[in-house]
């Protein structure tokens, strides 16, 4: 029976599948391609703990060379720890342009870049193939949005294709397994629009703490390009046991860069729902917070992700002021990423520069589809 309320449930006792999925993120929102970065590097660890390994296919459309793109230094985080596992395309020019400013070019890179796509969907090589920007070239006719649903509905079963970007049309999200939106939220306030270095992630929709992994990827790219160390902490309440959706992308990141990433995290093994607080709960969250406090105050880590701090703060198992006066005194060069669903948004979400809400339109879970370990939960 299913429970109303705020809770993390572990993946542990959920069966596998082996089917792969269509997943759509679009939107207006920031998220979408640190989102799929975060799957990819969720289906990595995977990977790396079997027999059979992860290989990752990158095709970022309307991203030509000539233009620095923020997801770049994730995606050299990627290719320097999993060299053998990851190939990266990119089509297209380093301008943006609308539809009245389409060119010969344009339409042969977008051509160039789909058959490529084609061709690594049928080889069966890849485990996951990215889709970067598919949705703006089939918004603006670039490609034969016939030709692209008929290939991605008859995909290899096993492989997890993912499309990103604005302007997804009507026809491939009929074909979608996944839908996830992710909508801005502004919060005019006396700081004008935030704090640069706070990103609030929430809502019920997939991307969270993929999200969140994708920054942490961009961070440590950001070190690497500039040689310098950007360490990262991932903080986690609500999920002291074992077989969490992120544990496989965690240890793939400690696993390749084990001077640059700590992790920790607090509370029950048991979902904790409102109403059901125990006292262990209430410890355990507030040891997870003096953690964080601590680590934001040092300087010592350029990004500090807070996985399921919202929720805990929904739960009311951590006050809110402690929370918002750590965020007005963070160092400039930390960024502090806060993630989860909640109902009540507490004040700190005011201080946020970026504030990106997961809505979920469809979800294969619907159909009564067993989730993948790793990808799905």
């Amino acid at each position: 029976m299913t429970r109303p309320g705020i809770g993390i449930q572990t993946a542990q006792i959920r069966p596998e599948r082996m089917m792969g999925q269509l997943h759509i993120y679009d939107g207006a929102g920031k998220g979408k391609s640190q989102a799929a970065l975060g799957v990819v590097l969720r289906s990595i660890g995977l990977g790396i703990a079997s027999a059979w390994p992860t290989r990752v296919l990158l095709l970022r459309f309307l991203k030509g060379p000539g233009r620095t793109y923020a997801e770049d230094a994730a995606i050299e985080a990627l290719q320097r720890g999993f060299p053998h596992l990851i190939d990266q395309v990119r089509t297209g020019r380093a301008d943006f342009f609308n539809a009245d400013q389409i060119t010969k070019f344009d339409r042969q890179e977008a051509q160039r870049g789909w058959d490529i796509a084609k061709g690594a969907i049928a080889s069966g090589l890849y485990s996951v193939i990215v889709l970067d920007e598919l949705n703006p070239v089939l918004d603006l006719g670039l490609l034969d949005i016939h030709d692209v649903v008929n290939v991605l509905r008859r995909k290899p079963e096993h492989l997890e294709i993912i499309s990103t970007g604005r302007g997804t049309p009507q026809s491939l999200l009929n074909i979608a397994d996944l839908h996830s939106e992710m909508k801005p939220h502004f919060h005019p306030t006396a700081i004008d629009r935030g704090i640069e270095g706070i990103e609030i992630y929430t809502g019920d929709g997939k991307g969270k703490s993929t999200s969140a992994l994708g920054k942490a990827l961009q961070a440590i790219g950001k070190g690497i390009s500039r040689d310098q160390s950007h360490r990262v902490l991932i903080m986690q309440w609500l999920k002291g046991g074992k077989g969490y959706t992120e544990d496989a992308a965690i240890a793939a990141l400690k696993e390749s860069y084990p001077n640059l990433v700590d992790h920790q995290r607090c509370g029950r093994d048991a979902i904790v729902w409102r109403g059901q607080q125990q006292e262990l709960d209430y410890i355990e969250a507030e040891r997870g917070w003096e953690i964080a406090r601590a680590a934001i105050a040092s300087g010592m880590y350029k990004t500090i992700i807070l996985d399921e701090l919202n929720p805990t703060v929904d739960l009311e198992l951590l006050p809110v002021e402690p929370i918002l006066q750590t965020f007005l005194r963070k160092p400039r060069d930390t960024e502090i990423i806060a993630t989860g669903r909640c109902k009540h948004p507490p004040a700190y979400f005011d201080l946020a520069s970026i504030h990106s809400e997961m809505i979920c339109h469809k979800h294969y879970a619907e159909k009564g589809i067993d989730l993948k370990r790793g990808v799905d939960y």
